[in-house]
C-alpha cells in the first residue's frame, strides 16, 4: 500500500505509527550516532548539579550563591554556572529548561561533564483541592506523556527518582519547617491538551500535579546509572477544570525563594 504524498490517509498514519514503534522497539538498546560527550573547552564539573527549569530560579540560584557563569559548547541552550567557595567545594547550576528535550539533552551533558546526582528545581501544575500555588511537591515517581522518555530503555520501568536523595530533600524541607507533598506527577509535553477529561482521570487516580520534564529525567537517570531528585513549587491550579495562574503570586516567588536555599544549603553541606 502506498500513501498518497500530499493528503496521507488515517490509514497511513497508522502504518507509519506502527513502523515507528517497531524499529524503535528493536534497536533502541543501541547508543545514538551523536553522543553525549566533554567538548575540548567543556568545564569539568562536580558531583552536583542543581538543574533549574525557570529562568526565574536560575537567576535566584546563581545570585544567592555568587555563581560565575562558565563557557560551555552547549551555551546557546541555556547556561551553565559553577559555585566553587572554599570549604563548601564546588558544584554546578545550569538552566533554563523547557520540556523534556531540552531538559534532557542538558542532563546528557552534564553528566558527561561529571555529574552524578541531579537535583531538579521547576514548577507544576496541581490537579488536587489541597495543592494550592506556593505549595511543594516533592516528585517520587511520574507519569510519562511525553515522547523522550521512550527512547531510554529501562525495561519497562515506572520512571522513579532516587530514595536516598528523596530523603535528604525530605529531612532538609522538615528542617526547615516547610511543607510538602510527596507523590507522583503526570509530565507532558503539550501543555495546551490538559483537557478535562486527563485532568479528572489523573485526579482520581491521586496524581498530585502536571508538568513537563520530570519522567523523561528520571528515566533518564535510571538509563544512565545517576541519580535525582527534585523539588517543584505549585505555579497554577487545575483542580476545578479552570486554569488559575499563579506567574504573579507572591506566594510562588516566596516558596522559590523557600526551594533555593534549601537546595543550595543541601548540596553545599554534601560538597564541604
Amino acid at each position: 500500500m502506498q500513501c498518497a504524498q500530499f493528503a496521507p490517509t488515517k490509514g497511513c498514519f497508522s502504518v507509519e505509527k506502527r513502523i515507528a514503534e517497531s524499529v524503535n522497539k528493536r534497536f533502541n538498546h543501541e547508543e545514538g550516532l551523536i553522543r553525549p560527550m566533554k567538548g575540548k573547552n567543556d568545564p569539568d564539573l562536580g558531583p552536583d548539579v542543581i538543574m533549574a527549569m525557570i529562568p526565574s530560579d536560575l537567576d535566584l540560584l546563581a545570585k544567592t550563591s555568587r555563581a560565575q557563569k562558565i563557557d560551555h559548547s552547549h551555551r546557546a541552550l541555556y547556561d551553565v554556572y559553577r559555585i566553587q567557595d572554599g570549604l563548601e567545594g564546588s558544584f554546578a547550576l545550569s538552566g533554563p529548561f523547557l520540556g523534556a528535550p531540552q531538559a534532557v539533552m542538558g542532563m546528557e551533558k552534564m553528566i558527561a561533564l561529571g555529574v552524578q546526582r541531579i537535583w531538579v528545581l521547576g514548577w507544576c501544575g496541581s490537579l488536587q483541592p489541597d495543592l494550592r500555588i506556593g505549595d511543594l511537591v516533592l516528585p517520587t515517581t511520574a507519569i510519562s506523556e511525553e515522547g523522550t522518555s521512550q527512547h531510554y530503555p529501562v525495561a519497562e520501568k515506572i520512571p522513579r527518582a532516587d530514595e536516598a536523595l528523596c530523603q535528604m530533600l525530605d529531612d532538609a524541607l522538615k528542617k526547615k519547617g516547610q511543607s510538602f507533598v510527596r507523590g507522583t506527577v503526570w509530565t507532558t509535553d503539550a501543555p495546551y491538551r490538559e483537557t478535562p477529561a486527563k485532568v479528572m482521570a489523573y485526579q482520581e487516580k491521586g496524581i498530585l500535579a502536571v508538568e513537563m520534564e520530570m519522567s523523561a529525567l528520571m528515566t533518564l537517570a535510571m538509563y544512565r546509572a545517576v541519580r535525582l531528585s527534585g523539588l517543584l513549587v505549585v505555579s497554577d491550579e487545575l483542580f476545578d477544570l479552570k486554569w488559575h495562574s499563579g506567574f504573579k503570586n507572591p506566594e510562588l516567588r516566596k516558596t522559590s525563594s523557600v526551594a533555593v536555599k534549601v537546595l543550595l544549603d543541601l548540596v553545599k553541606s554534601m560538597n564541604s
